[in-house]
């Protein structure tokens, strides 16, 4: 199955942007990174996706970014910035692993790592290099674990497709 994107999406980088089988990008979305999405996965409408053509943002296979979601791989460092002209910026890919969500107007730092199973809740905050753990929901500002997500019921849910070959 064909990936769907629409016409109506800005990719700054489009030599480094990649979707895969079965992934939707949804309008009016923004990506100046490279870019990789696994199969079977969304991005919704007008999430930003930004850091720069060095920095790379993975999101695996049946993952979600939520409607609004900011991904920033690179941010100023407030604490020692004159910020309307940068420097000592915080810089780091991000990656999302399999079976994961990002909610609604949300914001993932540079260097955050997502891994599989964790879901993030609506209008939560990842700070930079944050590690979070496996099959965990978290959320809040900044993101908190809540309780634990159930792997064999996330799993069940995915339709197995027969084989190209068969």
């Amino acid at each position: 199955m064909e990936p769907i994107v629409s016409p109506n999406i800005r990719v700054r980088v489009p030599d480094h942007f990649q979707i895969g089988e079965g992934s939707i990008v949804d309008d009016w979305c923004y990506f100046s990174t490279r870019v990789n999405v696994g199969v079977g996965s969304h991005v919704a409408n007008n999430v930003s996706v930004a850091g720069g053509p060095h920095l790379q943002f993975t999101m695996g296979d049946y993952s979600s970014l939520s409607a609004g979601v900011r991904v920033w791989c690179a941010s100023n460092d407030f604490t020692t910035d004159l910020i309307a002209i940068g420097g000592g910026q915080l810089e780091g890919d991000v990656t999302l692993g399999d079976y994961t969500g990002v909610g609604a107007n949300s914001v993932v730092m540079p260097g955050a790592v997502i891994p599989e199973g964790c879901a993030v809740g609506a209008l939560s905050f990842v700070p930079a290099f944050s590690e979070l753990e496996p099959w965990t929901v978290y959320a809040g500002i900044p993101v908190k674990p809540l309780r634990g997500r159930d792997r064999d019921s996330v799993l069940g849910q995915l339709v197995v497709r027969p084989s190209r070959s068969a």
